[in-house]
Order: C-alpha cells, then sequence, then structure tokens
C-alpha cells in the first residue's frame, strides 16, 4: 500500500530585508532579454536593440526615483554602488577637477552597511596609501544620527572633508535617518552627501532630485528583481573616479558591458515597487505591528529595537532582542519550525560577534546576542505571524534553557 502523502509542513519566509521573491512580472521581462543576442556597445542591429533595451530601463528607473536618465549609473548590486560611490567621490575630492589634497576626511554614520563602511576603512588603511582618515559618527537610541555630531565634525575642519556616507534606511532596526538635515548641513559647506538606499527604495517615498543628494545606491533583490544588479544615482555634474577601468561604459563611470536583460527587470521591479508602495506599506505596517505584539506576549523580556514611532522605521521590519538566549540559537529553532528570519544584516550572519549597529545603538554585548530581525514583504501574510505565534515561546525557552545549560557546564 502506498503511504499518504504528509501534510505539507506550514512554513513562514519573514527575512524579506535580505532577499526578497522576484516579482513574475520583472522575472518575465528578464527571461525574454535572456533569449536575445547582442552587446549594447556594438553598432550592429542586435546590438542596437540591446543598447534600446538598457536606454528605456535607465529612463524607467530615473522615473521611479525622481532622476535625470543620465544620472542613473547601472552597476552590480547595491555594494558595488556604496563602493563606487565612497571610493570614486574621495578620490574625486581629493585629485579631480578642482579636487583638493587635503580633503581626507570621510565622515559616515557608525550604524552603515558594511558596504560603505568596508572601502570607507578600506580608504583609510596605511596598507592601501589612499590616505583617508574615516569618522564613524555616534547615533541615539534608536540607531538614528546624532546631528549635533555631525555638524561638530565638519565644522572642526569644513574644508578637509571630502564626502558624507549616511544610509537612508537601516537594515537592522529599520530606523530613516534625518537625511534633509544632514544634506542641508553638509551644503553649507559644499560637501556631497551619498545615502545607501538599499533598503529604503520600494519601503518608503525616495525622490533623489529633491533629496539634494550627490549619490544613491540601490540594488534589485531587495525591491523584487533579480540578484547581482543595482544602480548609483549620481547627481549631473558631480564628479566621481571609476573603480572599474575598461571599456567605458555607463558614461565611462563603470566599464563592462551591460546585462541589458537584468537592467530591464531591475526597472520593471522598481517600477512596481514604488508604483504600489503606499498601498504595500499600509499592510506592511500593520502585519509588523500585529507580529510585534505576538512576539511581546509570547517572549518574557522581549525588547524592540529601532524607533517607537512607526513613522520613522521602515514598515515591514521588526527587531527584537531576547535576553538569555543567543540569537543564532534562536534563528536555527525558528528555522526548524518553519520560520525563516535573521539575526541582523545578511552580509554579516554567522559572524560570532555582536552587531556593530546595535553596539552602537548603546547595547551590551551581551544584549546585542539574542538580537531577531523579522522582515515582511509583498508575500507575507498573517498566516506568517500565526506561526510566529505558535512556535516563538517554545523556541525562546529551548535557546535559553539551552544557553544555561552551557554556562553551568
Amino acid at each position: 500500500m502506498t503511504p499518504a502523502p504528509s501534510a505539507a509542513r506550514a512554513s513562514a519566509y519573514l527575512d524579506h530585508a535580505a532577499d526578497t521573491p522576484v516579482l513574475p512580472a520583472a522575472a518575465e521581462a528578464m527571461l525574454a532579454e535572456l533569449t536575445r543576442t547582442g552587446n549594447a556597445s556594438a553598432l550592429h542591429t542586435s546590438g542596437r536593440t540591446a543598447r534600446r533595451v538598457v536606454e528605456e530601463a535607465r529612463e524607467e528607473l530615473a522615473a521611479a526615483l525622481g532622476a535625470r536618465p543620465g544620472e542613473v549609473v547601472l552597476t552590480g548590486g547595491g555594494t558595488e554602488s556604496d563602493n563606487l560611490a565612497v571610493k570614486g567621490l574621495y578620490w574625486a575630492r581629493r585629485s579631480g577637477p578642482g579636487g583638493d589634497p587635503r580633503r581626507t576626511r570621510v565622515l559616515v554614520s557608525a550604524v552603515e552597511h558594511h558596504g560603505v563602511l568596508d572601502p570607507a576603512h578600506w580608504l583609510a588603511d596605511p596598507a592601501t596609501g589612499q590616505g583617508a582618515e574615516v569618522e564613524e559618527l555616534p547615533v541615539d537610541g534608536e540607531g538614528r544620527l546624532r546631528l549635533d555630531a555631525l555638524r561638530a565634525a565638519v565644522e572642526r575642519d569644513p574644508s578637509s572633508v571630502a564626502l558624507v556616507s549616511v544610509m537612508w534606511a537601516n537594515n537592522e532596526v529599520g530606523t530613516l535617518q534625518p537625511l534633509r538635515e544632514v544634506v542641508d548641513l553638509a551644503a553649507e559647506h559644499g560637501i556631497p552627501v551619498h545615502s545607501d538606499a538599499v533598503q529604503a527604495v520600494g519601503q518608503v517615498p525616495v525622490d533623489f532630485a529633491a533629496s539634494g543628494l550627490a549619490a544613491l545606491s540601490l540594488t534589485g533583490h531587495k525591491l523584487g528583481g533579480p540578484t547581482g544588479v543595482g544602480a548609483l544615482v549620481l547627481r549631473r555634474g558631480t564628479s566621481l573616479v571609476p573603480v572599474l577601468h575598461g571599456g567605458g561604459q555607463e558614461g565611462g563611470v563603470r566599464s563592462g558591458s551591460v546585462d541589458a536583460a537584468s537592467a530591464r527587470a531591475l526597472a520593471v521591479a522598481t517600477t512596481a515597487a514604488v508604483a504600489t508602495l503606499e498601498e504595500r506599506a499600509a499592510a506592511l505596517s500593520a502585519l509588523r505591528d500585529q507580529l510585534e505584539a505576538v512576539v511581546l506576549a509570547a517572549v518574557p523580556g522581549a525588547v524592540v529595537r529601532g524607533p517607537a514611532s512607526a513613522a520613522d522605521r521602515l514598515p515591514g521590519l521588526l527587531h527584537v532582542t531576547v535576553p538569555g538566549a543567543e540569537g543564532d540559537a534562536l534563528l536555527y529553532l525558528l528555522d526548524a519550525r518553519g520560520v525563516e528570519c535573521s539575526t541582523g544584516s545578511a552580509c554579516t550572519a554567522g559572524v560570532p560577534q555582536p552587531s556593530h549597529v546595535l553596539r552602537a545603538m548603546g547595547l551590551s554585548d551581551a544584549e546585542a546576542q539574542g538580537a531577531l530581525r523579522f522582515s515582511l514583504g509583498r508575500t507575507s501574510t498573517a498566516a506568517d505571524v500565526a506561526l510566529v505565534a505558535e512556535v516563538i515561546g517554545p523556541v525562546v525557552e529551548r535557546a535559553r534553557t539551552a544557553g544555561l545549560a552551557l554556562v553551568s557546564s
């Protein structure tokens, strides 16, 4: 006798801040272009066809982001865009047209993604010979940049500041940064500002023209596009030294054959995410509030991290710390029960050290060790919240018991 099929295990994917499902329309657009042959730099018919796809995608992206088409530089993702902005602006401000070798200081918030922090510190590493001085600016207990610290850092010697980089929205606790104030302050001294907007685009309104930013980074796989494609939006007239050299594509800013299929999919996904933003943000905020209530009710001592006001954080992100439990233990136990989430940034997952974001917010190492990030997206439902409600209590109890056993052994 053939055994009856077992019932499918309930599951909840709650790690959309790390990667969100590709939109069907974006996948269809990409697949259609993958069947075509043609290098967008070639002059024959196939090449011109590919070039038209790229330029139409650029126009669509610009329209969705409040930018000019000529300001959109296609890249291989958010990390490349961040590197291009931080290194390129630094080099241009020191040695480009109108550059000044005294501009050695790079000001960044202490809660930046490593896509910004690591290239900044690379510029400051004596082994690279780049001569930068990196200053990580403090944040408050909600993860928000302290504007008084930024002003003090800038005004100490404005002529020595090469650039400022402050993310639009934090990837771990969801804090929206006071970018308008940052840009206005920097503009008083002619200092360009870059923002990593990887988590913001498609989640909150982003208007590049109105922002006053010199540069903005985004990536496809956070908003329904494919992995491996992104963009740097670079304000017209902003000088930037390339990181990659070769064929001189993307206006000489980013060499390399342009991936027409990915560019098309990125444009489709970004346009859709921006067009449905208001409705989706309202739905995600409501679902996140339900999830927060469930977690706090089931987990004694759990603390929500990030801004107290929902208006000051991303709509679909909930970050909590659980005292007496290790974040990695919680993650694996939840995964075994069908709930997929994270302990923070996916780019540093598995690294056995407390989050630099939580440390910057004033948490001790012990407090930061019990971190969990739940991030919701387009496919999230009330059933996901219900599954968390069912399993979170027993999971935390088991993780705490395991932690006590390790301490006593």
